[in-house]
């Protein structure tokens, strides 16, 4: 098998597994329950919020969490601006977001308010200068990934939240999704973060939501107590226990790993250029973990079904996209074959020269049959 999806899952780490297994059987008690076996969960679920806030740089009360990003995107968007509506309707992204931050704002949409979208440079940065336009007393939200999921490109966070910063009644979140553990961060200037475990070789079904204390926000989940009041809901302490640990793991190898990505990166691109048709969509921005191509000619879905025969997986879109046509590469390119024909090719360290290899040799037999 040659798995090029890694943006859109990672195997999880034996380690990361080895310590959700651990704790499940260690501490069966819920954390909230006040008897011995409780007691005891609580205690190693401090340890590991704050092996996670330290990680982060941030405080344990600032952490909420989730079941992955999908649900922390869902719960920033609806609860800051169901909470603060008062102060204006308005809101900015971009066209390069994942479905579960584009989806909330279509439906905020409707209930009337007002998403406006920034317009890109020509290698898919935010216009500083359109934002600095666009932004108005009454915008209480402004949302950008600091990477894109389908095209890698890693956008100037630290820029776009000294602007932001210039109105107080706005509130800046990142989604850090495909940015943590694999190319550096950083939360200055950020209101709220998201991300997920198995993004970063972590199990399915957890992550988190980071929120700056003193912002309060209208929870998504109502019910019994838990970590915050923020979301409730018993605490999965196994689940968090491994998001602790593939936090670390991810941190500690981030420069390495990126080292190794980026040689893969270059010796991926230098091979496709072997193949009649293939055109890069992933601009200088993109970071290397991430190579997004369109094959003039031939469906994606066709030619994704063709690879997986020989055990090749890739992806057409991120894993959650809804449309037909990606948003995102005719954002950047402004071109609508190049938009309905995208694959994206994700690497990892755990990617070898080999696969890759073989992903191009298969990729330009294929192609070529294809074609006719």
């Amino acid at each position: 098998m040659k798995y090029f999806d890694y943006s859109a899952t990672t195997p999880v780490s034996s380690e990361v597994l080895d310590t959700f297994v651990k704790v499940c059987k260690k501490y069966p008690g819920n954390p909230n329950s006040l008897h011995t076996l409780g007691v005891e969960s609580k205690h190693f679920l401090d340890m590991a919020t704050n092996q996670i806030a330290t990680l982060l740089h941030v405080k344990p009360s600032e952490i909420i969490y989730t079941s992955g990003a999908s649900e922390s995107n869902n719960t920033v968007i609806k609860g800051v601006c169901f909470k603060y509506q008062n102060r204006g309707k308005h809101i900015l992204t971009t066209p390069l977001e994942h479905s579960s931050v584009l989806e909330p704002l279509n439906y905020l949409k409707s209930l009337g308010f007002e998403v406006e979208y920034l317009p890109l440079t020509k290698e898919g940065s935010v216009d500083l200068k359109h934002l600095e336009k666009m932004i108005r007393e009454d915008t209480i939200l402004v949302t950008i990934a600091s990477v894109s999921s389908e095209l890698g490109i890693l956008q100037p966070i630290e820029e776009i939240a000294k602007i932001v910063k210039k109105y107080p009644k706005c509130f800046f979140h990142v989604d850090m999704t495909q940015n943590i553990g694999k190319v550096p961060f950083s939360l200055d200037g950020v209101d709220f973060m998201s991300m997920s475990a198995h993004k970063i070789y972590g199990l399915k079904g957890i992550g988190l939501l980071y929120k700056k204390e003193n912002i309060d926000i209208l929870p998504l989940i109502h019910g019994g107590k838990s970590t915050t009041k923020y979301r409730s809901g018993t605490p999965a302490l196994p689940l968090i226990a491994s998001l602790s640990k593939a936090l670390r793991l991810s941190l500690e190898s981030q420069v390495e790993n990126e080292k190794r990505v980026l040689e893969l990166n270059h010796l991926l691109l230098k091979k496709l250029q072997e193949i009649e048709g293939i055109v890069v969509n992933s601009t200088s921005l993109s970071i290397p973990h991430i190579v997004n191509i369109s094959v003039m000619g031939v469906k994606p879905e066709t030619l994704l079904h063709a690879l997986e025969k020989h055990e090749i997986y890739v992806s057409t879109k991120s894993a959650c996209a809804t449309l037909d046509k990606s948003l995102a590469v005719f954002s950047v390119t402004k071109d609508e074959k190049r938009s309905v024909s995208s694959i994206r090719i994700s690497l990892s360290h755990l990617t070898q020269e080999k696969d890759i290899y073989e992903l191009v040799d298969v990729l330009k037999e294929e192609v070529e049959r294809l074609r006719w």
